[in-house]
């Protein structure tokens, strides 16, 4: 593989399209986030936004196109607000199967546009039910890799090459409460594609362990073409601590000797493999090379480029803390609905601000985050740890697993200047970061860097 720097797939929407862009343009993997593209993309489109609405012309279907476009097009609420997408399902809509493609085509097509470089997606493993279209749909737009992580990814080889050859598949789903799994499965016949020739991408499997890298390794439904390694200083969601999870007096999960990752025993499985984690420095790229690493995985201070998806003054804002020296992250064991530790940025006018957090009224309308569960009747209903309280206790969830939780969905979205408004209240951003964020103070001048000096810097191919 000829790129050794991975631009990490942060968020939903922080790895953006310009971002991988400018990546994979220097030689190196520019990665665009996989998550919650059917939201994201729909919101773009109810703004106008001129650059996907470009991209969805590109797409192979005249009539979805058109489809898309009348639906979505210049569509806002005529109070500004934004119309209601449909939510992830076990049995979504052929609408909606249309948008979770298109949408993550369109991401790829711009990621890869104007040059020869290698893209790459950013999935999580958690968020199961949109991902057979949203492989899908990168595939259309040639995605040279597929990445994922926060879980145990061991189905993914199989689902690539079944939709690389547009072929059906399955992907078995746990439903809570049920002994068996569902399986959700996706024929791409249903979108008459079948003529449009595809490659099949690389998968790279984001693990925090040697036995999870042999296990995928001699996984029946194929290996890895390749490991990221994450240490759990990494930014989004972590591995949980071995053992007993113990927290401490801020409420972080402890970790201890036995989340060492043991690199050797990574290295004597046989597969290529990049550092992640605390490796966005000239010292640690290098020290990844000698070690036998193809390279490194780096998000953090990507994260604050002036080409990542963050709302632009709320980027000012995050620099403006970190030359003060005021952002502290707490790797928060409650926060995100999922229950891994999900790592939060202490920034002004934020969730991560107690106050803020418990004025928001409580509501699960996106509902990537959800679970789904067997009801009494047998029949399947979604939940979420975050939603209003007594809606998760009526479901049959437990009344302490809603403490602390905060809503993912919506202060991510609206971190990248995509937020919700209802009524007076206006959705705030949540930032998730790495450990290392304060690392990236000597890169910034005026408050901004670019994603090449970050390239430069991490090679050694710059002083700061």
């Amino acid at each position: 593989m000829s790129f050794t720097i991975i631009q990490g797939g942060m968020g939903v929407g922080v790895s953006s399209t310009t971002l991988a862009n400018a990546v994979s343009r220097k030689g190196e993997l520019g990665v665009v986030s996989g998550t919650a593209l059917a939201l994201t993309f729909a919101r773009r489109l109810m703004k106008g936004a001129k650059d996907y609405v470009s991209a969805l012309e590109t797409f192979f279907d005249r009539h979805v196109v058109e489809k898309m476009k009348a639906k979505y097009l210049n569509k806002l609420n005529p109070d500004g607000s934004y119309k209601m997408v449909e939510m992830p399902t076990l049995k979504p809509s052929q609408d909606f199967v249309e948008l979770m493609v298109v949408s993550t085509y369109c991401e790829v097509y711009l990621a890869k546009l104007g040059h020869l470089g290698q893209v790459g997606i950013n999935f999580l493993e958690k968020i199961q039910m949109p991902t057979l279209y949203s492989v899908y749909g990168a595939i259309l737009a040639g995605v040279d890799v597929i990445l994922m992580g926060a879980g145990i990814p061991v189905r993914m080889p199989h689902v690539i090459d079944k939709l690389s050859n547009h072929e059906k598949v399955s992907l078995p789903i746990k439903v809570y409460n049920d002994t068996n799994h569902v399986e959700l499965t996706f024929d791409p016949s249903t979108l008459n594609l079948s003529h449009i020739p595809l490659k099949r991408p690389k998968f790279f499997a984001i693990i925090s362990s040697h036995t999870l890298a042999n296990y995928l390794y001699k996984s029946d439904f194929g290996a890895p073409d390749a490991f990221v390694v994450e240490k759990h200083t990494a930014g989004g969601h972590n591995a949980p601590p071995r053992g007993d999870y113990l927290i401490n007096e801020k409420g972080e999960p402890i970790y201890g000797e036995r989340d060492e990752i043991n690199l050797e025993a990574i290295k004597k499985v046989g597969l290529p493999f990049y550092l992640a984690g605390g490796y966005g420095n000239p010292t640690r790229y290098q020290e990844a090379l000698a070690f036998g690493a193809e390279g490194v995985q780096v998000g953090t201070i990507f994260a604050l480029s002036d080409e990542s998806g963050f709302e632009p003054t709320l980027k000012k804002q995050m620099l403006k803390q970190i030359v003060e020296g005021e952002v502290d992250v707490l790797t928060d064991a409650k926060a995100s609905p999922t229950g891994f530790p999900f790592k939060v940025a202490n920034i002004l006018n934020t969730m991560s601000e107690k106050d803020i957090y418990e004025q928001r009224t409580r509501i699960c309308d996106l509902g990537y985050l959800r679970e789904p569960y067997q009801k009494e009747n047998g029949s399947v209903g979604y939940r979420c740890p975050s939603e209003p309280v007594e809606d998760y206790i009526k479901k049959g969830g437990k009344l302490e697993d809603t403490v602390g939780r905060k809503c993912l969905c919506n202060g991510l979205v609206s971190a990248i200047g995509l937020p919700q408004q209802r009524g007076d209240q206006k959705e705030l951003p949540l930032i998730t970061s790495g450990d290392e964020i304060n690392l990236v103070r000597p890169l910034i001048k005026d408050f901004s860097y670019s994603a090449a000096d970050v390239l430069n810097y991490i090679k050694g191919e710059a002083t700061i």
